[in-house]
C-alpha cells in the first residue's frame, strides 16, 4: 500500500481497533494466476497473531491458498472532503479514510473443535448481548451438517500496515474547518472521520 509518511498509522492499538470495528474484510489472493477476492468477516484472536474466517466450500479461493501469502483489507471510515469547506476555493476535492492491510500465510482448519470454537467466537462478537441465539443451543447433527458446507481457515499475521489519511497535509486551521463541517453531518462515516481528525490534532498540539 502506498503510504505517505504523514498518513502512516503507527500505533498498533489503533490498527487493532480498525480491525475489530470493521471486521468485514476483503481477502485477496492469486487463484489460477489471476487476482481473486472474497468479502467475508475475519476475527482477530485474543493473542492478536491470527485472523480466523471461513469460506463457503463452493468458493474456489480456498483450494489453492493453503500455506500461501494473502492480503486482508479492513476498510475503516471514509468520506468526501469538499474544497468549499476551506478558507479558499483554490483547492481540489479529496477523500479522507482509514484502512489496515494484513499480510499472512493461510492455514486451512481441519480440526472440527477449532473450527467450531472460531464460529462460536464470531457469533459472540456480532450477536447482540440481549439476543437469545447461542450456537451451543444448536442440534449437534445440524451444526455438523452446516459446517460441512464451509472451509475454515486462519491467517498467521506476518505484516500489518495502516493508513489514516486525515488531512494531515493541510494546515491546522484548514483541518479545523473540515472537522466543523463533518461534525454537522448525520452520516456515521463523516462523524467517525471528524472524531479521528480531532484526536489526531490533539496529539499534534
Amino acid at each position: 500500500m502506498y503510504i505517505p509518511k504523514q498518513f502512516a498509522l503507527k500505533e498498533l492499538a489503533v490498527a487493532y481497533e480498525v480491525i475489530q470495528e470493521n471486521g468485514f474484510a476483503t481477502l485477496c489472493s492469486m487463484h489460477k494466476g489471476i487476482p481473486f477476492a472474497t468479502h467475508l468477516p475475519l476475527l482477530l484472536n485474543k493473542e492478536k497473531n491470527y485472523l480466523y474466517g471461513h469460506f463457503a466450500r463452493p468458493n474456489p479461493q480456498w483450494k489453492d491458498i493453503d500455506n500461501k501469502m494473502v492480503l486482508a483489507i479492513f476498510h475503516g471510515p471514509h468520506c468526501y472532503i469538499s474544497p468549499s469547506w476551506y478558507e479558499t476555493n483554490q483547492a481540489v476535492p479529496t477523500w479522507n479514510y482509514v484502512t489496515v492491510h494484513v499480510y499472512g500465510e493461510v492455514e486451512l482448519i481441519e480440526d472440527e473443535v477449532e473450527l467450531t470454537d472460531a464460529l462460536h467466537e464470531s457469533v459472540l462478537k456480532y450477536e447482540a448481548p440481549e439476543s437469545s441465539y447461542k450456537m451451543q443451543d444448536l442440534n449437534a447433527d445440524f451444526l455438523a451438517g452446516m459446517t460441512k458446507g464451509i472451509q475454515g481457515f486462519k491467517i498467521k499475521i506476518n505484516k500489518m500496515e495502516g493508513k489514516a489519511k486525515l488531512s494531515q497535509n493541510h494546515s491546522v486551521h484548514r483541518q479545523e474547518l473540515v472537522i466543523k463541517q463533518l461534525e454537522k453531518s448525520l452520516k456515521a462515516d463523516e462523524q467517525k472521520i471528524s472524531i479521528l481528525m480531532r484526536r489526531n490534532l490533539n496529539k499534534e498540539q
